[in-house]
């Protein structure tokens, strides 16, 4: 077996960056409006600190007004609750994006769930949920990450993926949960696994598509995965580099790359996968979200 084809989520994300930039641009030639992304971070958490620069750089390099709000570390629910309410109230502001994970003392739940779901770029209230829940596909935001997830899939297996058996391992409501439901909205037949799930790896074995988002380095071996599947990785990790010297670390998935390929049909990179494909969805969405605010039938992406 040659092994499997790398899906490089780098040059699928980068195609739709310029989809995004063309619809961006066609919105402010014909209808007069320039797509405004406002991104919410509070605290000085480094790593939070340099998504949200990459968010911002790709913003304005998809030709939108991105502006960011920085807050100290110290900063009351009020005072970020008022900053949120003000946003929501903003015709020239689209998308808000509050950086997760907030300080300790703040209620991030009730913060992302006060943002107006029609600028909810991230995806995360309820009614976008429960819209990707009732499979109304049209009119809601979808979460990123599954939604860049998706978009790899159909990369490989196009848009119907009837006859497919899926399997999502990780249950979250951030990505495991509206994973399933998408695939399902695809016509796969899914099933959601997790750390409870009994004879996990049989499970897995029997995937045509197998999911891994659930924060283990290398928890899903070869043994796990049908000859010719295509798996998804969505897990990010740091391990650390044997004999690499003292701070030595390297980014690894929730799949053990090397062995898995040499079995599945297909297979994302960590990094260099879903990751790109998470920060492109939110500028589709941020994108859509302005059509939508001007009455106009937004590019499905």
């Amino acid at each position: 077996m040659a092994g499997a084809t790398r899906v490089d989520g780098k040059k699928v994300a980068a195609s739709m960056i310029e989809a995004v930039k063309a619809t961006t641009s066609a919105l402010e030639e014909e209808a007069g409006v320039k797509t405004g992304l406002a991104v919410v971070i509070v605290g000085d958490d480094p790593a939070s600190h340099t998504y949200v620069g990459a968010k911002g750089r790709l913003a304005k390099e998809c030709g939108f007004n991105s502006t960011q709000h920085t807050l100290p570390e110290e900063t009351t629910q009020g005072d970020l609750a008022r900053l949120v309410a003000s946003l929501n109230a903003d015709p020239a502001v689209h998308g808000i994006l509050v950086q997760l994970p907030l300080p300790k003392h703040l209620d991030a739940e009730a913060i992302i769930q006060s943002i107006r779901p029609e600028k909810d770029v991230d995806g995360l209230h309820v009614v976008n949920a429960g819209k990707l829940a009732t499979g109304d596909l049209a009119t809601g935001l979808i979460s990123c990450t599954p939604a860049g997830a998706m978009r790899l899939v159909r990369s490989i297996h196009g848009e119907d993926l009837a006859g497919l058996a899926a399997v999502v391992i990780g249950r979250s409501n951030l990505f495991g949960k509206p994973m399933g439901q998408l695939l399902l909205h695809a016509n796969a037949t899914v099933t959601i696994a997790h750390s409870r799930t009994k004879d996990l790896a049989g499970v897995c074995r029997n995937a045509d598509i197998l999911v891994a988002a659930v924060g283990r380095a290398e928890m899903v071996k070869a043994g796990w995965v049908k000859p010719g599947a295509t798996v998804i990785d969505v897990g990010i990790n740091r391990v650390d580099v044997a004999g690499g010297g003292e701070g030595k670390s390297r980014l690894v998935g929730d799949v053990a790359y090397d062995e898995v390929s040499e079995v599945a049909g297909a297979i994302t990179p960590v990094p260099g996968g879903v990751g790109p494909m998470t920060i492109a969805m939110l500028m589709a969405n941020t994108v859509t979200a302005a059509y939508r605010a001007c009455g106009r039938e937004p590019l499905r992406f």
